[in-house]
């Protein structure tokens, strides 16, 4: 749990000692599932608590009263459950987990359930989940998924509605913002990553398409 505390102050978001014990239940379920179903690639394992926890954690700070999420291409769940941890208590509270690739969503089920936080798991493509289910969201996220002008264009359904977009992203933001440009408009802020030094939080809203 000492390791929980340290990413949460590394991180900038306080937790209870409740939320700490269903971070390390997480990473446990992590270590123990990685093997099998190659969840985050094993050479982080070793710094998981800084790579994945830490850096899922600072999200929160960006929407931190959020209360409905959903994140695109969960996977190994981060940021989902990491920050469904934070969110469990709260009420109306819920993170859509949405995952085609069946192994991982059986994960995102199962370490949910014993983390007993607020999440609905989607084992469907992004494009069959967004902008055809009832999706009532505040917030969108992905990690390590694709480009942001594609972010943009899986995420769209929700950010037209007034959803905002919290992306972490590497080195090259500059020329994805760039890139994106190229068929989107949209508004944004650019805040470095506290677990990073290359890396960038990008907080994207008033998003539209570029015509003509």
């Amino acid at each position: 749990m000492d390791s929980a505390l340290a990413a949460a102050d590394l991180a900038g978001v306080p937790v209870s000692r409740e939320t700490a014990e269903a971070l390390a239940l997480y990473v446990a379920l992590l270590r123990r599932w990685n093997p099998s179903k190659n969840l985050v690639s094993a050479a982080t394992l070793d710094s998981v608590w800084t790579r994945h926890v830490a850096d899922s954690l600072q999200l929160l700070r960006f929407a931190p009263d959020a209360r409905r999420w959903a994140d695109l291409g969960s996977g190994g769940g981060l940021p989902a459950l990491v920050i469904a941890a934070l969110l469990k208590g709260r009420d109306g509270a819920v993170m859509h987990c949405i995952e085609s690739k069946l192994g991982k969503a059986a994960f995102l089920q199962e370490a949910a359930r014993q983390m007993q936080v607020p999440v609905r798991v989607w084992a469907k493509r992004i494009e069959d989940v967004v902008g055809r289910e009832p999706l009532d969201v505040e917030v969108v996220t992905a990690r390590a998924l694709a480009p942001l002008g594609e972010l943009l264009r899986l995420a769209n359904p929700l950010l037209k509605t007034g959803a905002v977009g919290i992306f972490p992203k590497g080195q090259d933001v500059v020329s994805e913002l760039t890139e994106a440009s190229k068929c989107w408009r949209f508004m944004h802020t650019s805040t470095p990553s506290v677990t990073e030094s290359r890396g960038r939080i990008l907080m994207v809203s008033e998003v539209s398409e570029v015509t003509g």
